[in-house]
């Protein structure tokens, strides 16, 4: 048996509160957050360089209180009007790590966490990358990179997660989109 729709859908939004970055907005009972800039939309990079190390960044996340492990990401159009998302993981992966992508293969889109957020993200595969820079982020970012050899990958999340990083659970299906499609067919 299947559950109806709420009336709520039919309700008009209410904004609580907002931000120069964020919303609060409530229909019905249900409270969630929106983003004022871009297109409610953000990129994750799947990138493995031609030696064959997977790229991650860490950084420090205030909403954590903590320094986190992810993988490349941004937000799409939140400074760039003609944003698409191939251009935004473009973008992001030379500002975030100086890798250069010369492919971009955008693999699957759905929500961040459905329960809160209307923003989605979708998982972009990079190929065929070459140095162009040191990477870092832009502003006052802080990004330091990590290139791990793709097999030691799963081990070394762990142990950065045993010193105290938090984890981007989003980590485990870009390494399983590595090589594989999202409908589980080998990555072409």
């Amino acid at each position: 048996m299947h559950s109806t729709p709420t009336d709520a859908a039919h309700e008009p939004v209410e904004t609580l509160h907002e931000g120069q970055w964020l919303r609060l907005s409530r229909r019905g009972k249900w409270e969630f957050a929106e983003r004022t800039h871009g297109k409610g939309m953000a990129v994750i990079v799947i990138a493995v360089t031609p030696d064959d190390k997977v790229i991650f960044v860490d950084q420090y996340r205030v909403p954590l209180g903590a320094r986190t492990i992810e993988m490349p990401a941004g937000l799409v159009g939140d400074d760039h009007a003609h944003d698409t998302l191939a251009s935004a993981a473009k973008r992001e992966l030379v500002e975030e790590t100086g890798w250069e992508a010369g492919r971009v293969d955008v693999l699957l889109v759905g929500p961040t966490s459905s329960g809160m957020s209307n923003e989605r993200i979708a998982f972009v595969r990079a190929s065929d990358l070459r140095r162009v820079g040191p990477g870092g982020g832009i502003d006052d970012e802080d990004i330091t990179v990590h290139e791990v050899p793709r097999a030691d990958a799963p081990a070394w999340l762990m142990d950065r997660q045993a010193e105290g990083y938090e984890l981007d659970l989003k980590l485990w299906a870009g390494l399983w989109m590595i090589d594989r499609n999202p409908d589980g067919s080998p990555a072409g």
